[in-house]
């Protein structure tokens, strides 16, 4: 970041793609980007070598979000949210899969690509093509979920994409639904558990009720991110208020880093928490993989 805060502007950027869409402002990404993350390496590299297991990841396939003032927020999945938590997992020996809900390909918001951190930017290469060429949620759900499944967990990423489409779908509801009903883990992080919400369409209640999480403070999104522009306009709601409602109980109100693990589910706070949420999932994923056998 080589200019002064104090010089940067507080207004988001339009996004030359779409009429009256805007990336955050510059200010902002010099309060929220970095060209490197906090990681300093990997705990279980290599330890799981049966070559079963994999991970299932869900990516927002949508750019876009509307606004209550009708512009609309250039996003996506966090590339840090995304790519750290799945370092880790990879270099334990677990593959991943790379779906969408329609097959369309995962959007990241490149804004915030640490270009200088080279375990980020590996896993990225890695993933490129399946994040090109993504799987169809419901493809995955006929032909590769079951009893006998060979996907120990569903890793859901951050970013403000995950409130949109991901919440409301069906096949991510069911999904969830089989994660839970077959002991396996649920991984999210920020405003990933957005698509928490899915598990309770067509049910009188949330399974998740009851249920503690980390999550993005609403009152970031309602405050602070609208007066440096990093959002252009206010959210029409807020993540961990609607987990509220549906009974799942919010364990931070800031952004430290935090995760936070309640039986099966894997949560953390922000980008802050990609390298800790890292090391928490492939920790307990080569837990749960030997215990398997």
């Amino acid at each position: 970041m080589s200019h002064a805060a104090g010089d940067l502007s507080k207004d988001p950027t339009p996004d030359p793609a779409e009429e009256n869409a805007f990336f955050p402002s510059p200010y902002s990404l010099s309060k929220y980007t970095s060209p490197k993350t906090n990681f300093d390496g990997v705990q279980h590299k290599g330890a799981y070598t049966e070559g079963k297991w994999k991970v299932l990841m869900i990516a927002a396939e949508e750019r876009y979000v509307m606004v209550e003032n009708g512009k609309m927020f250039s996003t996506g999945n966090h590339p840090v949210e995304m790519l750290l938590p799945l370092h880790h997992m990879m270099e334990a020996g677990f593959g991943v899969d790379v779906a969408t809900v329609e097959g369309y390909p995962a959007k990241l918001e490149l804004w915030a690509m640490p270009h200088e951190d080279e375990a980020v930017m590996a896993t990225y290469e890695a993933l490129k093509p399946q994040l090109k060429r993504p799987r169809r949620l419901s493809e995955v759900i006929a032909h590769s979920l079951g009893d006998d499944s060979d996907y120990l967990a569903v890793f859901i990423p951050g970013g403000h994409g995950a409130v949109v489409g991901l919440p409301t779908s069906e096949t991510v509801g069911r999904t969830l639904d089989w994660a839970l009903a077959n002991d396996r883990f649920v991984i999210t992080l920020c405003h990933g558990p957005a698509s928490l919400l899915a598990a309770s369409l067509g049910k009188d209640e949330s399974p998740f009720k009851g249920y503690s999480v980390c999550v993005f403070p609403d009152a970031l999104d309602e405050g602070p991110n609208l007066e440096i522009g990093y959002l252009p306009g206010r959210l029409p709601w807020l993540v961990a208020d609607l987990l509220s409602e549906q009974g799942l109980e919010i364990v931070n109100d800031d952004m430290t880093g935090r995760t936070h693990r309640d039986r099966r589910l894997l949560t953390g706070d922000s980008p802050l928490a990609s390298h800790s949420l890292g090391l928490l999932a492939a920790d307990t994923l080569v837990e749960a993989a030997r215990s398997a056998g």
